[in-house]
């Protein structure tokens, strides 16, 4: 039996060491999914920054774009307002011509 013993201490030994082996290989792919997880949480992070900074500048064009339809309407309403002042004054002389028009019929 002592012939039996070492083998199998050393068939022990070698499971024992299969075993650590195995929990160091789990152990180092688990490192390397943290790893790729962590890497992913950065590239993250500059993916939604640019996503707010290209927000920012579509926000801002919007904004621009908006102060120059107001410059635009604000010309345009003033035009009208000149259109509408010509009209009544139009108004005015055709009625005093129809008055006229009448006395010189009678």
């Amino acid at each position: 039996m002592a012939a039996g013993a070492p083998d199998a201490q050393s068939r022990f030994g070698q499971s024992v060491k299969g075993l650590l082996t195995e929990k160091v290989n789990a152990c180092g792919t688990d490192v390397i999914a943290l790893t790729k997880q962590v890497l992913k949480g950065s590239r993250s992070s500059e993916l939604l920054g640019l996503a707010a900074r290209n927000s920012g500048y579509c926000r801002e064009d919007a904004i621009l774009h908006s102060e120059d339809s107001l410059r635009k309407m604000a010309i345009i309403t003033t035009h009208l307002q000149y259109q509408q002042e010509a009209i009544q004054k139009n108004v005015e002389l055709s009625s005093n011509l129809q008055e006229q028009l009448k006395h010189l019929l009678k």
